[in-house]
């Protein structure tokens, strides 16, 4: 895993000094402290910084040539099927010398062969940056489910890319400014979704797309080269569908796990993680590796206990690492210094602990990210099919169950009745894909109004919601339940929880792979009759009886609970002073963005438990840290660590406490 950037230079006004390629490269040493490459190959600068996981030898060096040194390339990735492309298209028959055992050096030949067309083939997380410099072409890619970020902007005649925004707020020309449109989707989202970044003219390159420039360009053109295809098989039956989802699973788990460094497992507890952990064992042989949870003292947030079975069955080495909010309150500005954005997800902060812990041991880390989204785990898919026949329910005692619902206690226990009863009769109301928005909304866009100081200057953005409609609308899936699960691996897999897994692992100099993103697992899923992945109301049918034997039925009949914090609680406790400065009003207004009256409302209304804000104040916490490091001082890099050394797994006990 690596760190890339790079610049291309638009016109003959353009005039980049190598300095600063280096300057902006070097920002990325945390997601690569194994070794920094620079090259310049006429108009185009090329930059990396290296994370030794296979071929450890200086022949993987970046950036990396042909033999002529025609096409160079920067690589931040994993391709699992490096190896079977280089022998399916006969690479080496072909005449291609290679010098490395690395994937870096066989997409390189690749594309001598095929054109960047090459990027189709590939089965893995990556995001790459290719000079053509016969061809003057400039060809960016990043992998489908938005597992490796990669970022961009125009600026003074050059294009500019970069891993991580903070190496692109190293170009000197470039003055940080909020982006409006940004604040308004991170207000109903807590994250900031599609192309956008907090940063006005800064972009984030789609998951699944590629996009070329050459000198000259005043823009770069954008190509998407992967989407799912929904060709459901009904003939499948259920126990086919099962052997099935077993078997591609355990093959991706299979081959992620091949690298030249101790790999370990993020262990919540849940299925997923779980299922990942057994299967790593089976495909090893043996137990002998690293896994590590996360527990809290809120039994409601608290799955360490499903963990510590799961490491017991399976017998490895266990860590458990405890979150508390001194923890968290020490690392808010740290982490964010990580995303380089406002990011809300209470999972993050957890993430970077156990990340932090686990580079003692492990270079590589398994994450269960995708099970979710790919095999329906979500409370809103169940939600589908109860909402469809609530609806046939008269609407004067719908309205009637809504009011008696409104009158439950607030309650700030992770997923409650009192949550998922006021989320469902409210968003029951709405069409498919707002219904899914509603349940994970933050604020809506009437409540988006009384937290902005100047309402009308969002007005001409289009509501949050508009970005579900249209992954819906694109889909070409014939049935809601998969036309909602492409909304997830569009949106929430990619813009939430895959920049917490990688920011929050690269932060530790740790790479991250995610099977469940495996294509052949995510193709064979979309073929999958949809009542083997929601049978009635339960949710990961298909996934829970392929693993019926592997793993304890405590864990896969338990309820899902989900990595997050108990920040509503705290902010009621032992956050309360920290996030009531941080909300003060002289801050508020210092932005010139927020009405300190609507967010004043909003913290009265939670002390008193009148309403629960959690999510709401701790995204706007959030985005005051991130806004007051990077926009009014901009001295967000003296937070940064220095990037560490890996080292080898060592000898353990059976479980740690840390």
């Amino acid at each position: 895993m690596c760190g890339i950037a790079g610049v291309l230079q638009l016109s003959d006004k353009a005039c980049v000094k190598p300095e600063v390629l280096e300057a902006v490269t070097q920002r990325l040493r945390h997601r690569g402290p194994d070794a920094c490459g620079l090259q310049w190959v006429g108009p185009c600068g090329l930059g990396h910084q290296r994370l030794s996981i296979i071929d450890l030898s200086d022949a993987g060096r970046q950036p990396m040539s042909n033999e002529d040194g025609a096409v160079w390339i920067v690589y931040n990735g994993e391709t699992y099927n490096f190896k079977d492309l280089r022998a399916q298209f006969g690479l080496d028959a072909k005449g291609h010398r290679f010098v490395s055992r690395t994937d870096t050096e066989v997409i390189i030949h690749l594309y001598e062969e095929l054109g960047i067309e090459c990027v189709k083939q590939l089965n893995g997380m990556f995001a790459l940056a290719l000079w053509d410099n016969q061809r003057r072409v400039l060809h960016l890619a990043r992998d489908p489910y938005g597992i490796k970020p990669l970022f961009y902007m125009i600026c003074n005649n050059t294009f500019w890319f970069a891993s991580e925004i903070k190496a692109l707020l190293a170009v000197p020309e470039y003055t940080p400014a909020p982006s409006r449109e940004a604040l308004h989707h991170f207000l109903g989202f807590d994250y900031v979704p599609g192309s956008l970044t907090a940063f006005q003219g800064i972009h984030e390159l789609r998951p699944g797309w590629r996009m070329e420039i050459r000198p000259g360009d005043s823009e770069p053109r954008f190509e998407r080269f992967f989407d799912i295809a929904y060709k459901v098989d009904h003939s499948m039956s259920e126990q086919d569908a099962i052997h099935q989802s077993r078997e591609v699973l355990a093959r991706s788990v299979e081959r992620q796990l091949i690298a030249d460094v101790p790999v370990g497992v993020m262990l919540s507890g849940g299925m997923d993680s779980s299922a990942l952990t057994a299967l790593m064992a089976r495909t090893r042989g043996d137990a002998d590796f690293h896994t590590f949870s996360l527990a809290f003292d809120d039994a409601s947030f608290d799955e360490s206990s499903y963990a510590d079975m799961v490491a017991d069955r399976v017998g490895t080495t266990h860590h458990e690492i405890r979150v508390t909010p001194e923890k968290v309150r020490d690392l808010l500005t740290r982490y964010l210094c990580y995303i380089d954005e406002p990011y809300a997800d209470g999972s993050a902060i957890p993430t970077y602990l156990l990340a932090q812990t686990a580079t003692e041991f492990v270079t590589v880390l398994l994450s269960g990210e995708g099970g979710d989204e790919f095999y329906s785990g979500y409370d809103t898919h169940a939600a589908l099919g109860i909402r469809q026949r609530y609806q046939r329910i008269p609407a004067v005692f719908r309205r009637m169950i809504r009011a008696g619902v409104a009158c439950l206690p607030v309650s700030h226990k992770k997923l409650s009745f009192e949550f998922k009863a006021k989320r469902f009769t409210r968003g029951a109301e709405l069409d498919d894909p707002c219904s899914h928005y509603f349940w994970r909304m933050v604020l809506s866009e009437e409540a988006k109004k009384t937290v902005l100081n100047d309402p009308a200057q969002f007005e001409a953005f289009a509501r949050s919601e508009a970005f579900f409609q249209e992954a819906y609308a694109h889909c070409d899936a014939r049935d809601a339940l998969n036309k909602l699960l492409y909304i997830d691996f569009s949106y929430h897999l990619p813009d939430d929880l895959m920049i917490k897994n990688d920011r929050m692992t690269m932060a530790h100099s740790i790479e991250a792979r995610v099977p469940f993103t495996d294509n052949e697992l995510v193709r064979f899923l979309a073929t999958v009759p949809v009542e083997y992945k929601l049978k009635g109301m339960r949710k990961k049918h298909l996934l829970r009886t392929a693993l019926r034997g592997m793993l304890p039925d405590e864990v896969l009949e338990k309820k899902k609970v989900g990595l997050e914090m108990p920040y509503s609680r705290w902010m009621r406790g032992e956050l309360r002073e920290f996030a009531e400065e941080t909300l003060s009003l002289s801050r508020l207004e210092a932005t010139g963005l927020f009405s300190s009256g609507g967010v004043r409302k909003m913290w009265e209304e939670h002390q008193s438990m009148k309403v629960d804000h959690g999510r709401a104040l701790w995204g706007l916490l959030n985005y005051m840290i991130w806004h007051r490091h990077y926009i009014e001082r901009r001295d967000h890099m003296d937070y940064m660590t220095p990037p560490r050394t890996p080292r080898p797994a060592a000898a353990t006990p059976n479980k740690e406490t840390h």
